[in-house]
Parts: structure tokens; sequence; C-alpha cells
């Protein structure tokens, strides 16, 4: 980190990033969590549902539907979501504990049709309540009954439902939305989110796994790459009040999502103001050596072969259930850099990226250091080196290739004027500023090339990005 901050004045890119609610100025480390809530004092989520309209970066807006939190983020599992109420896409990731009593209130405030809420891989029963005292939108006063539905109690406008469960095995499960007369609506419209089942032995600080102590599943961080997409014309539909226009026969999409947002909104931090009811970002934050989970979701009605750049992935669980022989440890699933992941199909997997065999040295900027690999004798450096987790192998070896000069390149917005992870060069004015750690961006994006596109236009649509930044640099 010699050289980590030599141009300190293009700090500034953050601001574009969405990193400056993501990286602190405190110098130890620290890892990422996904963002949701939990079950709040009173032992229950409620949510209710309301329309709303969705910014896209073009500058166009969608009619949605959406669920948001009644509790106003009490339970928020990071500051920035504290007092966040409005209806969202897509919907609160509720983060739960294996063996827990769970409670979803949901009202419907104003989504004119019935809605509910199915909870995958999970027995859920249901009754009619009295509207919640809100915190969020005004309801409709009084109590009402629910209406009984073909797969559970559904919620017609001024209408609340009570669904209650037993939180079931470790992983990731999508929650949303089946009801009325054309079913598949609601999760078009918006109406479907994720829930994550921690382990019982669960540790934010000592045991971050993801199905359990001794499973193999450790991870430093942790980040949702949760996928949709929406057939615009639909939505103009819904907005006129055509219910009964909705058919899946004629649906196409146009528009595909990574966590609510498409680029380049998905690289904005957590909960910015510039997208008020799309709260949850896609930039993935590591270091070399970081374990990151990937909770991959495919919550839309279409196929999206998601493909990360840098590693192979190790897959390690499906739709809530640990990859494993024995049920001992995540021992059965495969390596592979694409999920070809069916609809409403979960997989979690872990990725890290080390740099080793590259055939040079990573830091070459910083011709003094050292690479000390004695213990554990693994070949890679050990904390007491000067870069923590550098392959030794490939210590002092130059880059294989003549750098060429400013002039001769094309300059985006992600280079650091430098090759060497944790160097920043220097660069015309006006020029990068996006990476100022001077970290490797690489992508995430869908393998399906229309859905690099937002209404055809390149780029747009699910590509996402990871930064892996110089050891040492701190992540929250």
């Amino acid at each position: 980190m010699k050289q980590l901050l030599k141009q300190p004045g293009r700090l500034l890119g953050l601001l574009f990033l969405g990193m400056s609610s993501a990286l602190t100025v405190q110098q130890a480390q620290a890892e990422h969590d996904i963002r949701g809530i939990s079950q709040g004092a009173n032992g229950v989520f409620n949510l209710y549902a309301y329309p709303f309209n969705m910014n896209l970066p073009e500058g166009t807006s969608l009619y949605m539907w959406g669920f948001g939190d009644l509790d106003l983020g009490e339970g928020a599992s990071h500051d920035a979501g504290a007092n966040y109420q409005l209806p969202q896409y897509p919907a609160p990731t509720l983060i739960v504990t294996e063996g827990e009593a769970v409670t979803i209130n949901l009202v419907n405030y104003g989504v004119p049709d019935n809605i509910s809420i199915e909870m995958t891989g999970h027995e859920v029963s249901s009754q009619c309540i009295d509207i919640p005292a809100p915190q969020g939108p005004t309801p409709t006063t009084g109590a009402t009954n629910c209406t009984a539905g073909l797969f559970t109690n559904e919620a017609d406008v001024g209408q609340a439902v009570s669904y209650t469960f037993t939180a079931g095995s470790p992983g990731t499960y999508i929650y949303h939305s089946l009801a009325g007369a054309n079913p598949g609506l609601h999760t078009e419209m918006g109406l479907v989110g994720v829930m994550v089942v921690r382990p019982a032995d669960y540790d934010p600080i000592t045991n971050r796994t993801a199905y359990g102590a001794g499973t193999g599943t450790d991870y430093d961080h942790e980040n949702l790459y949760l996928m949709t997409e929406v057939d615009p014309d639909i939505h103009i539909q819904m907005e006129k009040g055509h219910i009964n226009h909705f058919t899946n026969t004629d649906r196409y999409a146009k528009v595909w999502f990574i966590n609510g947002r498409v680029f380049p909104d998905l690289f904005q931090g957590d909960y910015n103001t510039l997208f008020p009811n799309q709260p949850y970002e896609s930039l993935v934050m590591s270091r070399p050596g970081d374990v990151v989970l990937v909770r991959n979701v495919n919550a839309g009605q279409d196929a999206h072969p998601m493909h990360y750049h840098g590693e192979n992935l190790r897959f390690i669980g499906r739709d809530g259930k640990m990859l494993s022989s024995d049920g001992v440890v995540a021992n059965l699933g495969r390596s592979d850099n694409t999920t070809n992941s069916a609809p409403k199909q979960t997989i979690d997997a872990l990725w890290t990226w080390t740099g080793k065999d590259l055939g040079w040295d990573i830091y070459g900027h910083d011709a003094g250091h050292n690479c000390i690999d004695v213990n554990p004798r693994d070949g890679y450096a050990d904390a007491n080196s000067d870069y923590p987790g550098e392959w030794c192998n490939d210590h002092g070896k130059p880059i294989p290739v003549s750098l060429p000069g400013v002039g001769d390149l094309t300059l985006g917005g992600w280079w650091s004027g430098s090759p060497f992870l944790g160097d920043t060069g220097d660069l015309p004015p006006g020029e990068g500023g996006l990476n100022p750690f001077g970290g490797y961006f690489l992508v995430w994006h869908s393998h399906a090339e229309k859905e690099l596109t937002t209404f055809d236009i390149f780029p747009g649509g699910s590509l996402g990005s990871v930064v892996v930044l110089p050891p040492g640099t701190p992540i929250n």
C-alpha cells in the first residue's frame, strides 16, 4: 500500500461508484454482509405492498408493485438501512436463523390485486389479521378480513394476512406473491425478494459460514446477485389499470436487473437517494485471498446464465440445500465460472481471487517489497509480508509486455494509470478517477448478450463487476 493514495484528489471518483460508503477510513480489515432486515423487536416482519415508479438510467421510469418495511428498517443489517420504509425492488431481503419461528405480517395498501407471500422450501400457515399499526403509508382504516386464495390466504386492498413458519435449513430462498387471477403477474411487477437462513451456530465475527461450522463453507464477504427481468409493455398496461391484459404468452423482456438495478446504476452505493426504491447495489469488493459468498438468485421468469470473471466459483448449495455427499461438508458442488440458473433457482457459491500463476509480480510497482512464505508453507505470502497473500512464485517477475504510454491508450474510467495492484499512475486531467485504490476490476455479467442492454442499448442490463482491492484495504 506504499503508493496506494498518492493521488488523493482522485478519491472524488468514489462518489460515482458508491464506494464512499463501502470503503471506510479506518485501516482494519472488515467484511461485507448482505443488506436486509431481521425480525423486529416484536419478533415479526411487518411488510406492506404499494405501487411506485422506479427510475431507469436513460431517464424513464417503470410502474411497479413493491413490498416495503413497515418497521422503518428497525432490523436493518446496515446503518444505511435505518429508517428506510419505501416500497422497493427487489423486496426487502429477510435475514433469519435456522430453526427460528418466523412471522410475516403483510398489508395491501394499494396494489390493485389480491397479493400473498409464498416462501419457497417452507410449509407456511396463514391467517387473516387486523391491519397492524403502520409507520409507513396511510392505511385503509379499520380491521378487515382477508381472502381465501388457491394456495394461501390473500390480501386485497385494505386487507392484511399473517404468515408463520419455522426457518428451515441454512441457505438462500425466494419469496414472492402468488395470488390473483394471473399469479405470474406479481413477480413481473416486483413482488419478489430473498430470504437468507443463517446456520444456528453463525456468528458474524467468529463463524462466518453459509451452512455451519465444519462444513467447508466459511467466507469473508457475502453478496447478493439477484437477477430479474421485465417486459415494460406489461407495466404500462398495469399503470392504466388493465389487470386482465397480462398473459405470459405475449411477455417479452426488454430490461434485465441485478439487485433491482441496471448498469450503470448498479454500481452506486446501497440506499443511494438517486434510486429511492432500489436500495441494493451489486458492486462486489474483495482482496486477494478473501473468500466471497455469492448468493446467486434467479427470481425472474427467464433463464439467466451469469458469468463470473477472475476465478471459478465453487458451488456449495442449491435451493437452500448444501451440496454434500455425507451431510457434513459441502463436497458435491462443481467448479465453474457460469451459473446456468433456472427461474426461481438459488445457488450459493464461493469465489476467491489470488493472482496465482499470472506469471508476473502484481505488486511490481514496489521493487523493494518482500514475500515471506514460512508458516504455513503454502506458496502464499504470510501475514508478516508486505503484501499478505501474494503468490511468491511470481514475486519479482517483470510484467511480460512493454507497457504503452498514455498517448497510446484509450482510457476508461476504471483505469488507475497502472497495471499493478495498489498503484495509481499519472493520468491526464479528467481521465479515470473511478479506481482510486488501484484495484483490479473484473466483469460479472450475464452471458446472454441481450441481457447486457436496456431497451436494446449497450451497455446496460445485467452488467456487474467485482473489484479486487489491495491487501489491507478496509471493506465495510
